[in-house]
């Protein structure tokens, strides 16, 4: 056999787990989008048995054949070598967990987000709590079976930023903390308050769903190979780059904060329609990692639509949508929306505060998988740590540890990732300016040669570079976090006039 035919062959079987990846796509999108209450016992039993059949898949034996055949070539083709990279990744990964315990996981995170949606609509953590616990014990059982070097939080952190440590976040983390503590002081001490009473106000939903449509189109998303629906929590998944999903939520009396949670999630959207179909078959068609996809929502969510530039126009499109709001200039929008608040909920948070959310959730993490923290005390340390770092704490739990859908899907070790993505999105905007007038093109309602820019050096390529590859391929040094503090000075210093 040729070295050509036994890729085909490789391609072939990694189609397979693609396409079964696919079909639980499908299934969880439906749980989260259209599943009636009564049906999520069985919709979470099906996506356990599907579960199962991954495991299968992705620790035959045969799999290990492929591995160690594509160890003895000398690869040069760099998707060939992510192929390599990927397909060890996680054969090495998935045949250390027994597949009941991973099926069993895969019903308890199926059955626990929709307990979860019911807890915050309630207010019951303790609803909740029973399952959190599972699902942390679940995870420490995986941690064992993984094995960790320094922390048993690294083994987590690995599956959402492959290579990322404990140990760097810290460093990180706690440098970007304390430079944004000065920089919210200075604001609150030297600055003047941004007006948004005017944002006060009933607003439809049928009208906020026009207006998030209406942003999805200027920012490039296309509806041929997509959709827009709602959930409990906002969230993208992709079945194929000719077929990405999004979800929305809406509030009556804060248009904004569904419009900005929409091009939050049409920025992942972006990232999987602008993947090469090439890549179909090499298990390298998604984003390489949750800290670059993040880069592309916040891309999206804050460099651009909290810009001047976005609001030049599209206050015309608000003013179309809620007539109530007809006289409000561009600039008072700007402003509005820039407006650097401590507040409780992590989606609805501003710029500069938002990272003091995640700071938090990693904090919280790190502690409960390392038996540092107990479920039944999470909610009061939760509380304590917004005082501490915000200067605000929450009334209840819907507000406070309930308000977010990642824990009930197993999702522990992600949340850091949204932060990383603040710190890659700035790096990414710098080189951009390089190349391309952005404040013009914003302006101008033609975000297209954004949309190719990104699409060339960083969607087309899914998985095939690492993040630090990738985030040295496009902005020529590592990751470097002074760009995202001196973007948000010199924006937030002009808001707030400060000289």
């Amino acid at each position: 056999m040729t070295f050509e035919e036994k890729i085909r062959e490789i391609r072939g079987y990694v189609r397979k787990m693609e396409l079964l990846d696919h079909t639980r796509a499908v299934l969880h999108w439906d749980l989260e989008v259209n599943t009636p209450p009564g049906g999520v016992k069985p919709r979470s039993e099906a996506l356990g048995y599907l579960a199962g059949e991954t495991h299968k898949l992705t620790t035959s034996p045969v799999v290990g054949e492929y591995i160690a055949w594509l160890e003895e070539q000398q690869l040069e083709d760099p998707v060939h070598k992510a192929m390599l990279r990927e397909l060890k990744r996680s054969y090495d990964r998935m045949t250390k967990i027994p597949a009941e315990r991973y099926m069993a996981f895969a019903r308890l995170t199926s059955e626990a987000q929709s307990v979860w949606a019911e807890a915050r609509k309630r207010n019951d953590y303790e609803m909740f709590k029973p399952y959190l616990q599972q699902i942390l014990e679940f995870q420490k059982e995986f941690v064992g079976y993984l094995g960790f070097k320094a922390n048993k939080y690294d083994t987590l952190l690995d599956l959402y930023e492959p290579g990322l440590t404990t140990e760097t976040l810290e460093h990180v983390f706690g440098e970007l903390r304390d430079k944004l503590v000065i920089l919210l002081r200075e604001l609150q001490e030297k600055g003047t308050r941004p007006d948004n009473s005017f944002l006060n106000g009933k607003y439809a939903e049928d009208a906020q769903r026009a207006l998030n449509e209406r942003a999805l189109r200027l920012i490039g998303f296309d509806f041929q190979k997509g959709r827009m629906d709602v959930s409990a929590h906002p969230f993208t998944t992709s079945f194929a780059n000719g077929d990405v999903r999004l979800t929305t939520r809406y509030a009556e009396d804060d248009f904004l904060s569904s419009l900005f949670s929409t091009l939050h999630e049409g920025g992942h959207a972006l990232y999987e329609q602008g993947i090469a179909d090439d890549l179909v078959g090499t298990g390298l068609a998604n984003g390489v990692s949750m800290g670059i996809h993040e880069s592309q929502s916040r891309f999206y969510e804050n460099f651009i639509g909290r810009s001047r530039e976005f609001w030049l126009n599209f206050h015309k499109d608000v003013a179309a949508a809620f007539p109530q709001l007809a006289t409000v200039t561009p600039e008072q929008f700007y402003r509005a929306v820039n407006i650097a608040q401590p507040s409780l909920i992590r989606v609805e948070a501003d710029e500069l505060t938002y990272s003091m959310h995640i700071i938090i959730r990693f904090e919280m993490e790190k502690a409960l998988i390392n038996d540092e923290l107990t479920v039944d005390d999470a909610p009061a340390v939760w509380s304590e740590k917004y005082a501490s770092y915000l200067g605000v704490a929450p009334s209840n739990y819907a507000e406070g540890i309930l308000q977010d859908v990642h824990w009930s899907g197993g999702m522990v070790g992600y949340f850091p990732s949204y932060a990383l993505g603040n710190l890659y999105a700035a790096q990414i905007y710098n080189t951009m300016l390089k190349d391309l007038n952005v404040p013009t093109l914003v302006a101008s309602g033609d975000l297209s040669p954004i949309r190719e820019w990104l699409r060339e050096k960083i969607h087309r390529h899914g998985a095939v570079y690492t993040p630090s590859e990738l985030v040295v391929m496009v902005t020529g040094e590592p990751l470097n976090a002074s760009y995202f503090v001196e973007y948000l000075k010199n924006k937030l210093f002009e808001v707030y006039r400060i000289n």
